[in-house]
């Protein structure tokens, strides 16, 4: 079986459907030319920001008012870096530092109007350059794709692994 990756240069990698390091290597060129469409998309919205600065910012989004043990924990970095990264998006006005309510001696760390503008901005343009790519795609290898997607994820353990809505 043959697999074409999309990125316009006709390019081919084969995959077997039975040989696990074979199908690897061919998604391993997508999710590269993915990520790369993904860098591109972040960095033509409004407010540039750095990876790990991206990476904090999404974070506190799916845990609002988390302390920067919490941020640190989830980002697998250390607390004086994570601190230094507050600092950064504090200053930006993408973030807010505010005493936690019950403790004393915990600051809890929330997004701002502005903080979640620059996630919004982000997810569109990513979202937009993705079904740019996905709309040159014939219906049944996207459909193909998102099941593939979602059999991965349940593979993995981040999600169920259901079968894709017909319409």
């Amino acid at each position: 079986m043959f697999v074409t990756l999309p990125g316009g240069d006709g390019d081919r990698a084969r995959g077997s459907g039975d040989d696990p390091s074979a199908d690897a290597q061919a998604i391993t060129d997508a999710v590269e030319r993915l990520a790369n469409l993904w860098s591109v998309a972040a960095q033509e919205a409004a407010v540039r920001l750095s990876l790990h600065q991206l990476r904090a910012l999404r974070a506190l989004e799916r845990a609002p008012e988390s302390n920067l043990t919490g941020l640190a924990e989830s980002l697998d970095i250390g607390l004086p870096t994570a601190s230094r990264l507050c600092d950064r998006l504090e200053a930006a006005g993408l973030l807010e530092r505010e005493l936690h309510p019950h403790r004393r001696r915990e600051v809890q760390l929330r997004l701002t109007v502005q903080g979640r503008r620059v996630l919004a901005d982000v997810a569109r343009r990513r979202t937009q350059a993705l079904a740019g790519v996905l709309a040159a795609m014939p219906p049944a290898e996207r459909s193909a794709l998102v099941r593939g997607m979602r059999a991965f994820l349940g593979a993995k353990g981040e999600g169920p692994s259901r079968p894709p809505k017909t319409p």
